[in-house]
């Protein structure tokens, strides 16, 4: 059932550009990779990372530079913003992991503000008006990826990648004791582990992550602005892994998916789309708690278990 699953949306997501805007479909691959980036700290190492957004921001901003002034390839300029991402991850990791729950929250937000305003500071930056015209370099040196359709099977193939080492971490024994932390940090400690190393780990990976997520995103719209170092963009990741189901890891897809999709059909309204999403988080925080992946699987196995009892 998993590998049927997995060819039918893989044929989906290769014929959805020829039915979909492709821009409008690189959007949710890039939020996909972000929102499971943050799932990875929330849903299996139980971390509130309040600041997502610096990563994803910050990442832009240095794949935008590398891509304007060295002249590397596109995949070098996206993991060089990947790689500062993560460097700025381990050491906000270092200084918050000491602390947990809503004080481990409030620094990573303090964090994302000063990342913000160092931003907004910085003269390459283009301060409030963005930096604009990055350029589309070709992949490998290689391939012109100019075109819509051409970059969205690039940016689905990076957002395939991301998504296979994220699986990888969770189903490591990296990941289950990343997961006896989240359940009981002090029998992990008893047995000898070292809970901190392996937060700080967790917030390198997720940072590096959400700066990949932050590089492409920079590459498909062509510039980068504060807007994507926002406490707006922190909130919205975590109703995106909220609505799907956290500490699974198809329910960060499907949330980006609804979100990013509302978005664009509320663009129209305003600030309606802010209160369309406020009504959802409630919605989903009262009835459904898992998340509409959690909510779904939960049902197939009750009426699995109704069959078999049947039967």
């Amino acid at each position: 059932m998993r590998v049927v699953l997995l060819l039918a949306g893989l044929a989906v997501a290769l014929a959805l550009p020829f039915f979909v805007y492709p821009v409008l479909l690189m959007t949710i691959l890039c939020f996909v990779v972000f929102a499971t980036s943050f799932n990875l700290l929330l849903g299996y190492a139980g971390l509130l990372c309040f600041g997502q957004a610096m990563f994803l921001g910050l990442s832009a901003y240095v794949t935008g530079w590398l891509l304007k002034s060295t002249g590397l390839s596109l995949e070098l300029g996206i993991l060089g913003g990947a790689l500062v991402s993560a460097a700025l991850g381990a050491f906000v990791g270092w200084v918050a992991v000491r602390r947990s729950g809503i004080q481990f929250a409030m620094i990573t937000f303090a964090f994302a503000q000063f990342v913000y305003f160092l931003l907004l500071q910085s003269e390459f930056t283009g301060g409030e008006d963005g930096m604009q015209g990055i350029p589309r370099a070709d992949l490998f040196g290689l391939v012109d990826v100019s075109d819509n359709l051409t970059l969205y099977y690039v940016v689905l193939g990076f957002t395939a990648l991301a998504i296979l080492a994220v699986y990888r971490v969770i189903h490591s024994p990296f990941g289950e004791v990343l997961q006896a932390i989240r359940d009981n940090e002090a029998r992990v400690e008893s047995l000898g582990f070292r809970p901190e190393r392996f937060k700080i780990i967790a917030m390198t990976i997720s940072a590096g992550i959400a700066g990949f997520a932050g590089g492409m995103k920079a590459t498909v719209f062509q510039f980068a602005t504060l807007t994507d170092v926002s406490w707006h963009i922190s909130g919205e990741v975590i109703l995106m892994t909220l609505l799907g189901g956290l500490g699974t890891l198809s329910g960060p897809m499907v949330g980006a998916a609804i979100v990013i999709g509302l978005n664009d059909e509320l663009a129209q309204f305003g600030e309606w789309a802010l209160i369309a999403q406020g009504v959802i988080l409630i919605l989903v925080i009262l009835f459904f708690r898992r998340g509409v992946v959690g909510e779904a699987a939960a049902l197939y196995r009750r009426l699995r278990n109704g069959r078999t009892g049947g039967a």
